[in-house]
């Protein structure tokens, strides 16, 4: 059995301590991806649409497979039609049966029927169109649950990363808490020996408050970040996570990518419904032409229940043909065609809006990928520059003011950096998501 061994931060680890109240795990990244994909009720709600639209396409094997009844009847008459009817299925009239007398009020006759019906589709033309369009309807269902599963390892991407950054935030800013105190208990030190007044202690006093709230706030983010992982994971139970994987820049020298792919799944999944409105559109135009049916049945009659003693069969072929139904059918094909024509504009719209996100996330990409660079350069400069000061400030030659704001900035600097980090990260990633097959 492998083994792991984390190392935290000091800085996670006091936090950490101060929710003990809640139930504290490290998770990594790979095992959010499964869990999502096992447990996500968007998922799992995918696979039901899913599963709905096959059994649709299912129902269309009655254009091709036969439709088969049974039945069973009994009756007990004195209709003399009827009567003499059930004698003759019977297969037991006799001359005395002709007498008008018996014929005119016959005595109460029993029959029971015992039916096997089956009707056959020959040809259907409107049928065929709708079993394609359900089969269209089908594929693109399954090509959108792909889609959503694309989104969802996209969108789990995004939440992990911003639990990363969170606990980055707590970190930068516990040791900016630890670094305010650290000054307070240099200018309380320097107030009693005469060197400072009252406002600089005053101003440092500020300075501490300040990063405590925002100390506050980043321990929220973080179980705001493990809220959410534990609402795409489908978890019951309120954990606070702690990632085993830190917040990296994810590649460098990334090129953008110009063209889109027709073959990405909801683009497909969008033709594929296009295609379901054409044939929806065809099935209604060949409802103006005949079906062709073919129809049989085996039947058998007896005076006593679930019995047969006389039977006999039919068979034959209907052409049916609906020629005007009260301007019914022209309107239904009307109707189908405007919803095709509609598909098709919004086919070419999802196609342009698709094409203006591919744009606008290069963009951010390359965006992201010169403030990384510019916040890094900063962060080194404000990391050196805090050095200088608070060197000096401990011999006396710096200002309180100067050593919070270059305290103040070197934190601001932090934060910034690693903010960056996660918007390249993300550029990166939603272009990925933009541009998968």
């Amino acid at each position: 059995m492998k083994k792991h061994l984390y190392i935290i931060p000091f800085g996670i680890l006091f936090f950490t301590i101060s929710i003990s109240a809640q139930e504290l795990k490290s998770i990594s990244k790979t095992e959010v991806l499964t869990r999502v994909i096992e447990q996500n009720t968007s998922l799992k709600i995918s696979e039901q649409e899913y599963l709905k639209a096959r059994a649709e396409y299912r129902q269309t094997n009655s254009v091709f497979l036969p439709s088969i009844s049974a039945s069973h009847t009994g009756i007990a008459t004195t209709n003399p039609l009827m009567a003499f009817g059930s004698k003759l299925n019977q297969g037991i009239l006799t001359p005395e049966d002709f007498d008008p007398n018996r014929l005119n009020e016959p005595d109460e006759v029993s029959s029971f029927a015992t039916v096997f019906e089956i009707q056959q589709p020959l040809i259907n033309l409107d049928g065929f169109y709708q079993r394609k369009a359900a089969k269209n309807k089908m594929d693109a269902v399954g090509l959108q649950s792909l889609r959503r599963q694309d989104y969802l390892t996209f969108e789990v991407e995004k939440a992990y990363m911003q639990l990363q950054l969170a606990y980055k935030a707590v970190d930068v800013l516990e040791k900016s808490f630890e670094a305010a105190q650290e000054n307070k208990k240099v200018a309380d030190n320097s107030f009693n020996q005469g060197y400072l007044q009252r406002a600089d202690v005053l101003s440092v006093d500020v300075r501490v408050n300040e990063v405590k709230n925002q100390l506050q706030t980043a321990k929220s983010s973080v179980e705001n970040a493990s809220d959410y992982l534990s609402f795409l994971m489908n978890e019951k139970i309120a954990v606070v996570y702690i990632p085993s994987d830190s917040l990296q820049v994810s590649s460098l020298g990334i090129n953008s990518i110009d063209i889109l792919s027709e073959e990405r799944t909801d683009i497909k999944a969008m033709q594929l419904t296009t295609d379901a409105y054409e044939s929806l559109y065809q099935a209604d135009k060949m409802a103006f032409l005949p079906r062709l049916n073919a129809f049989g049945s085996y039947e058998m009659y007896d005076d006593s229940a679930f019995q047969g003693s006389a039977n006999g069969y039919l068979v034959g072929a209907q052409l049916n043909w609906n020629l005007f139904e009260g301007y019914k059918n022209v309107g239904k094909a009307q109707k189908s065609k405007a919803q095709y024509d509609q598909s098709i504009l919004e086919y070419e719209q999802y196609v342009s809006q698709s094409n203006l996100d591919l744009n606008k996330a290069n963009r951010m990409l390359t965006d992201a990928d010169n403030r990384l660079k510019l916040t890094s350069l900063a962060l080194e400069q404000s990391e050196e520059s805090l050095r200088i000061r608070t060197n000096r400030y401990k011999e006396g030659l710096e200002k309180t003011t100067d050593l919070l704001l270059a305290e103040s900035q070197y934190a601001q600097k932090q934060l910034e950096y690693y903010q960056t980090i996660f918007e390249y990260n993300y550029a990166y990633l939603y272009l990925q998501f933009l541009t998968k097959e």
